[in-house]
């Protein structure tokens, strides 16, 4: 008795150790592709980003504040920024205090052909969050179908069910019908997160999108503005035409009278007459100029071309907000590009994860069940007609992982990319912030300099027409004169412009402009996926 319980401990031990070692085997084999992963490229190290802009710093609020408007003879409202705010803090209509251009940014919001168009793509990026979403949950399918079948008596399977009966003294059908309703499930369990990971790729991608989309805003914000101001520039100069034609036909009445008193020559008024058209002929292409700005702020807007209204203002009296804008650190909050580079580098650092898992072995579930019967009236007897299934399968690569590597280099490269991406983004930004910068500030002194020169040539055209009149001058000093006045007037609307321009593209490139709109997608706003993010965010800035 003794010796037969050893025997069957000894052969429990075999069979114990045998499943041990059988199980350990596949341990192995499951866990040997991961041994063979490749090691990944690293980036190299980007420049640090500077503490200050250039500038003149405010050493009251720590700000650099740059006055962004253009002084006039006669005391202007000042919008004085002393409080160390950055600039694009302040939305658009805050910023620009007009009421017609902010009107057509607002209807460039709503009829702008390329925001509905980036709408839709931020559509397309939430769809594929909700694609990635369903992947790592089951998938469950419900049927059911119907059949008829006649198997030869020649064949093994018919020979078997000619010999059987249903019941006693009671044979199969012939042809036998087939009704079947059945669920089956399939599930790939997520164990290296590789499903997960991809969906927050998709959420964040989602994100990066509807940054894009702020982004565009901000340049279509900036864009209306500028070729507004740039129209009323338009305007400018043509009143000053229309008054330099006014001028130069009294000099012309005046060069004919003396023709006629013979105290003049046909030359004069000849040179005077071919001023006046050439200023005439300017004029034209002025109005020319006109039509194609207010198209090009029609086209913006999405509509067909018709006139921009705009306000009837001395283009000299025009003032904007003084720029403040704060320390370039803010650039990485602010700036809508930089924060979809940010996210876009962090989707690709999700890609790296979801290919690395493809090495581990995968784990899928299948299972199914159902009611089967050859007669509609047998399906709900159970449990003679019930029907089930369940298996699993773990699979892992072994040989020729040739394509698992190639995708796992190349979301190694890719995390690159968007890191290189990321550093230029900011580099880009840090620098249009300069530049554009010191061009309000090197352009306003430029202005100041030249409303001297044109205090000097008014003066010089009066004594010159003065002399002329008195026969004391002659016509060609009028005439430069003149055309001097003409020149430096347009010159000074165009310099003003030029700075105008500059303060709006400065806003914008502070990360002023944006609005948030467009399409909320549910599936990257849910809150387990949105701290999910935000989290895994956190830990990637630190």
């Amino acid at each position: 008795m003794n010796m037969m319980r050893r025997s069957v401990s000894s052969s429990n031990a075999k069979n114990n150790t045998r499943t041990t070692s059988t199980v350990i085997f596949a341990g192995v084999l499951l866990l040997l592709p991961s041994c063979c992963i490749p090691d990944l490229d690293r980036a190299e190290k980007g420049a640090a980003l500077p503490d200050s802009f250039s500038g003149t710093t405010n050493t009251e609020t720590g700000a650099t504040t740059i006055a962004g408007l253009i002084e006039s003879s006669s005391p202007q409202d000042v919008i004085d920024d002393t409080s160390g705010a950055n600039s694009s803090n302040f939305g658009w209509h805050e910023f620009f205090n007009d009421p017609q251009l902010t009107d057509l940014i607002n209807q460039a919001l709503v009829g702008n052909q390329e925001l509905k168009i980036l709408a839709q793509e931020v559509r397309i990026a939430c769809n594929e969050v909700s694609a990635r979403q369903g992947e790592y949950l089951p998938f469950v399918t419900f049927g059911a179908g119907a059949g008829l079948e006649k198997p030869s008596l020649f064949t093994p399977q018919g020979a078997v069910e000619d010999q059987l009966d249903v019941l006693p003294g009671k044979p199969f059908p012939d042809p036998l019908p087939d009704f079947l309703v059945a669920t089956n499930v399939s599930w790939e369990v997520d164990i290296w997160k590789k499903l997960r990971n991809a969906k927050r790729a998709a959420a964040l991608r989602y994100l990066a999108t509807r940054e894009g989309q702020t982004y565009v805003i901000t340049r279509l914000v900036a864009e209306i503005a500028e070729n507004y101001y740039e129209l009323l520039a338009l305007d400018q100069q043509l009143l000053i035409l229309d008054k330099t034609i006014e001028i130069q036909q009294q000099s012309l009445q005046i060069a004919k009278d003396k023709k006629e008193a013979a105290r003049g020559t046909e030359l004069a008024v000849q040179r005077f007459q071919a001023e006046v058209r050439k200023n005439q002929s300017q004029r034209l292409i002025i109005q020319q100029s006109i039509v194609e700005v207010e198209n090009r702020i029609n086209f913006v807007l999405g509509r067909f071309p018709q006139r921009v209204e705009r306000p009837s203002v001395d283009y000299f009296d025009l003032t904007v907000p003084a720029l403040s804008v704060g320390v370039p650190s803010e650039l990485l909050l602010n700036r809508a590009d930089i924060r979809q580079a940010e996210r876009e580098l962090a989707a690709a650092g999700l890609d790296v994860r979801v290919a690395r898992a493809r090495f581990y072995p995968s784990l899928g579930i299948t299972a199914g069940v159902g009611i089967n019967a050859f007669n509609t009236k047998y399906l709900l007897s159970t449990p003679e007609s019930l029907i089930y299934n369940v298996a699993g399968d773990v699979v892992a690569p072994l040989i020729n992982k040739k394509a698992i590597r190639a995708d796992y280099l190349t979301a190694n490269a890719m995390q690159l990319q968007a890191l290189y991406n990321y550093q230029r983004t900011i580099l880009n930004a840090y620098t249009e912030v300069v530049n554009r910068v010191t061009k309000v500030e090197n352009y306003g002194n430029s202005i100041d300099i030249k409303k001297q020169q044109l205090e000097s040539l008014e003066a010089s055209v009066d004594n010159a027409t003065q002399l002329f009149q008195n026969a004391r001058a002659e016509y060609v000093e009028v005439l430069l004169a003149q055309r001097d006045l003409n020149e430096a007037k347009i010159v000074l609307v165009e310099t003003k412009q030029q700075q105008l321009a500059a303060v709006v593209n400065a806003y914008q490139a502070l990360g002023g402009g944006g609005v948030l709109m467009g399409f909320n997608c549910p599936a990257a706003n849910n809150t387990s996926l949105y701290c999910t993010v935000r989290n895994f965010f956190n830990r990637f800035r630190h």
